[in-house]
């Protein structure tokens, strides 16, 4: 107790004296140090409250992608009963996803620019209860053309508004310096979201079927998600009075951002494109045909919603690690390492189809799964600047998400055609191929700022 009271008055001394040397720059005539240590102490008090409450909108991040991702994700775990008990095939059901995708992905550039101008609580908020009241009527429907509407279109703008793209620039505001590690430990909700939601489903859809299990599941999202939005979220973080003292004196540092027009014009923001595509054709392939796959082969239904739900678990170790290596290297290597594994997993699949063999599969492959969602801010952020970051990420989501509702529907196509899967894992290892080499080639570095002509965006 003794040595704990010693470290905390050296440590104060240590702060004091900083205190000191920082502000001898800002020193008022007639104040020494000491006396301007006193006066900046309220809000001193204030940054450190501010420090604190940037968990709380941590926390917020991850409540909201919890349950975004989770109930996404739900729609593979009830494609084979929904399939039996609306008499529809899965490639008539799978449309309903892949119109999901295309609607989502060209509503996030809208969602991107409304955040980089209004309140991304608002935003969420609205898209939260959107998305809720779609996934609540999901059980009334009887017709295909019911599903399109609740699931392919107003899920999906709700979906948009309540995802990954507005939660992670949320991130990148409250934790410039970690941006990384913070969207990262905030998508990890996506992980965890989608092994709590997919194991009660399963054992939901057991007991109550798949309608029930829906209407629950909206109800949930409203119920939680919601307060969490309107009262919790901050859109951006305070100025603190400190560091409006500090920076009074110093001149402001010049804009280094690319204009918009000549940031979709360059090459790095076609390979940002390219492994994005790749990225998300893989990912919702599989988020959507695993459980039908693992069903094919004579795994039980609960197995099989459970090795999907555990496909969550995984991505939260890969999502943590991804973040964390691209605040101290970048988010190239993390991402190459994702998609040298998913060459070796898509390789793999089509030969070793037993129980155990899949299972490996679908856990090595939730681990990469979200492993490139926190790098997208990242990777904007290191080469294009932040003034669009909210433009420019929304953008890269909708090319993830095109590419992930073609995936889809590429998967329960050849399902339908051929009987079995074989021939699409061979195309998601060609784009596993075909993502490697663009991040390979991509430069993540600032690139040379030139000011846009007049009238340019």
């Amino acid at each position: 107790m003794h040595g704990r009271m010693i470290r905390l008055r050296i440590g104060h001394v240590q702060a004091a004296a900083s205190c000191q040397q920082d502000l001898l720059r800002i020193r008022r005539p007639g104040l020494s140090p000491k006396a301007m240590c006193k006066r900046m102490r309220p809000a001193m008090k204030k940054t450190r409250r501010r420090l604190d409450y940037s968990h709380v909108i941590l926390a917020s991040g991850f409540t909201v992608l919890f349950f975004s991702s989770g109930t996404r994700m739900a729609f593979g775990l009830v494609l084979k009963p929904m399939s039996e008990d609306l008499d529809l095939s899965r490639s008539a059901l799978t449309s309903a996803f892949t119109i999901f995708m295309v609607v989502s992905a060209l509503t996030m550039p809208i969602v991107g620019r409304l955040i980089d101008t209004y309140s991304i609580r608002v935003i969420i908020a609205i898209g939260t209860v959107v998305g809720a009241a779609a996934i609540a009527l999901m059980g009334q429907i009887n017709a295909a053309w019911q599903l399109y509407v609740l699931y392919g279109l107003v899920f999906a703008v709700g979906h948009a508004a309540s995802s990954v793209a507005p939660v992670s620039v949320l991130m990148s505001r409250w934790f410039p310096e970690r941006r990384g590690l913070a969207a990262s430990a905030a998508i990890s909700g996506n992980g965890i979201g989608q092994l709590v939601i997919i194991v009660l489903m399963a054992s939901f859809l057991d007991s109550l079927g798949w309608r029930t299990s829906y209407a629950i599941l909206g109800a949930v999202n409203a119920v939680v998600v919601l307060p969490v939005a309107l009262t919790v979220i901050r859109s951006h973080p305070p100025i603190s009075p400190t560091t409006a003292v500090i920076a009074s004196d110093e001149p402001m540092a010049p804009d280094t951002s690319l204009p918009l027009r000549e940031a979709l014009k360059s090459r790095e923001f076609m390979l940002l494109v390219a492994l994005y595509a790749a990225c998300g054709a893989q990912d919702f392939f599989i988020a959507t045909h695993i459980v039908a796959f693992a069903q094919d082969q004579g795994i039980s239904q609960f197995l099989a919603g459970n090795i999907l739900a555990f496909m969550g678990l995984f991505g939260l170790t890969g999502v943590l690690i991804s973040g964390a290596m691209s605040d101290k290297m970048g988010a190239a290597r993390p991402t190459v390492l994702c998609f040298l594994l998913r060459i070796g997993l898509f390789a793999y699949i089509p030969i070793f189809q037993d129980t155990a063999s899949i299972t490996v599969f679908a856990l090595l492959y939730g681990f990469t799964f979200t492993m490139t969602a926190p790098l997208t801010v990242v990777f904007v952020s290191n080469i294009f600047g932040t003034s669009k970051l909210g433009t420019i990420s929304g953008l890269i989501n909708m090319v993830h998400q095109v590419a992930g509702g073609l995936g889809a529907a590429l998967g329960a196509v050849i399902f339908d055609w051929r009987g079995s899967y074989d021939t699409a894992f061979v195309i998601m290892l060609v784009l596993a191929v075909m993502g490697t080499v663009a991040v390979t080639a991509l430069r993540e570095r600032p690139l040379e700022y030139r000011l846009a002509p007049e009238g340019s965006v």
